[in-house]
């Protein structure tokens, strides 16, 4: 009898601890619909991210009519107080408590009404000249901040939408899709609205341009268009995604900025991937911030740079199956390493497969981190502001010494020609700067360690250690039962 009971408890227990195995799996698989919900949530971020990049600098510039310096300064600060947001982001929203809609969420939600608010202002001409550099720089400062509030949550939501890694991958792609899609919508509706508009070039007397007419209705309601898109996506993604808080391990205990910033760049893999990233994304930002004035002033194609910025995001989006099949046939390695590589041939037509693979490059990176802390968790956040720190870190640098760079060129506003000089530097800041960035961020990628193999066995080791946390709270189960 004492024997059949113990074969009978054995049973009983295997049976526990395969249903618990099971139902920790089940929890794990997301549907199609929660997978674009969670994809659609990133559109607002590069939608804003690409009129900001194409238009601002032309806007500052031909319609604010600021000064080139003044310019400068505001796209630099800007863009280096949005890099100094993000890992504070990062720290308080790791420091966030649960909450019935999670930890991510509340962030997304409640930053949404404040951010396009300040979007919206950024695009709006003052009626005085006075002051008028404080006003862009302020708005831009705070839509940054508004806007890492967003992103920076939403970046690490990845990591708490399911715990497995395939599901992972798969939400992660489904995002970068509408990534690329939100960069067409953003160069569509900011182009053409704006491209319609568009006033002509004002003859230059003098080396003074005569009085400007302006476009600067087109810009508001480009702007507020956008607007209604950020607020529609970020309602999708509050009701369409939910946070399990169940495929999280107990975090650890909260530790200081400063300790952060040491635990996550002390990460061999993590800083090669992040230097990577931050060269070849400054090589980006400077084709994209002076594309639009490349192709009015030095190739003249003032009334039809928008379209020319249309077609080229389109056929981005047309290469994503081909990047995602190379992604998934050779490795996301090869797959950011052969892409950054053919990307000064190709321009903007190369992006999709930096997004693809260097995004799902994360969630490897904080599981091999995981997989050799693995007393040390909760912490996905500061993985995720760093990266973004870095890479818009990058963009303020970018945009602040190219546009200084015009500045010191002599750039005319809105001039129908432009000085020899002020040529000279617009091809060296889309084509021979990028292209010596683009090179230094390879040969740091070639070291990047995290292969295919030690992605897969990172996979295992974590399954692993989950499996064994399964069996823990079966037999914390049984035990509770018995008593």
């Amino acid at each position: 009898q004492l024997d059949h009971t113990r074969r009978f408890t054995f049973t009983s227990t295997s049976l526990l601890k395969a249903c618990l195995r099971f139902s920790h799996e089940l929890r794990g698989t997301l549907s199609i619909c929660n997978k674009l919900c969670y994809a659609v949530g990133g559109a607002p971020y590069q939608i804003t991210g690409c009129a900001l990049g194409f238009f601002l600098q032309i806007y500052l510039l031909d319609v604010a009519q600021l000064d080139p310096f003044y310019a400068s300064i505001i796209l630099f600060v800007g863009r280096a107080w949005d890099a100094v947001t993000d890992p504070t982001v990062g720290f308080l929203v790791s420091r966030s408590p649960w909450t019935r809609f999670g930890r991510m969420l509340p962030w997304i939600i409640l930053s949404t009404p404040l951010a396009v608010v300040c979007y919206f202002l950024i695009w709006y001409v003052p009626p005085f000249e006075d002051g008028k550099v404080i006003w862009y720089l302020v708005f831009y400062c705070l839509f940054q901040t508004l806007q890492t509030c967003f992103h920076v949550p939403y970046s690490s939501l990845t990591m708490f939408i399911t715990s497995d890694q395939k599901e992972r991958d798969s939400a992660t792609a489904y995002r970068m899709t509408i990534e690329v899609l939100g960069t067409v919508i953003g160069t569509a509706i900011q182009g053409q609205i704006v491209g319609m508009a568009n006033a002509p070039c004002v003859p230059v007397l003098n080396g003074v341009p005569a009085e400007l007419g302006g476009n600067k209705n087109a810009y508001m309601i480009a702007s507020g268009i956008i607007c209604g898109i950020y607020i529609l996506c970020a309602i999708v993604l509050f009701f369409g995604v939910r946070e399990k808080k169940e495929s999280c391990r107990p975090r650890s205990e909260p530790m200081s900025f400063f300790q952060g910033m040491k635990l996550v760049m002390g990460h061999g893999p993590y800083a090669k991937l992040v230097m990577g990233f931050l060269f070849t994304s400054l090589a980006f930002m400077l084709l994209e911030g002076n594309f639009a004035l490349f192709c009015s002033s030095t190739l003249g194609f003032r009334d039809d740079f928008q379209n020319i910025l249309l077609v080229i995001m389109l056929s981005a989006t047309l290469a994503i199956p081909f990047w995602q099949w190379f992604l998934t046939r050779f490795g996301k390695k090869s797959a950011v390493y052969f892409g950054t590589s053919v990307r000064p041939a190709a321009e903007r037509s190369s992006e999709p497969k930096a997004p693809l693979a260097g995004g799902s490059m994360l969630p490897d990176v904080v599981d091999d981190f995981q997989v050799a802390n693995p007393d040390s968790v909760g912490h996905e956040a500061i993985f995720y502001s760093f990266y973004v720190f870095f890479t818009k870190f990058a963009s303020g640098v970018s945009l602040g010494v190219s546009t200084l760079s015009l500045d010191f060129a002599g750039y005319i506003t809105r001039g129908c020609s432009q000085p020899a000089e002020v040529d000279l530097t617009l091809r060296l800041l889309v084509s021979a700067a990028p292209i010596a960035l683009i090179l230094v961020g390879l040969l740091i990628f070639r070291s990047y360690p995290i292969d295919e193999e030690r992605r897969q066995g990172n996979r295992k080791l974590l399954q692993e250690l989950r499996d064994q946390e399964a069996e823990s709270e079966s037999d914390s189960t049984e035990l509770a039962n018995m008593a």
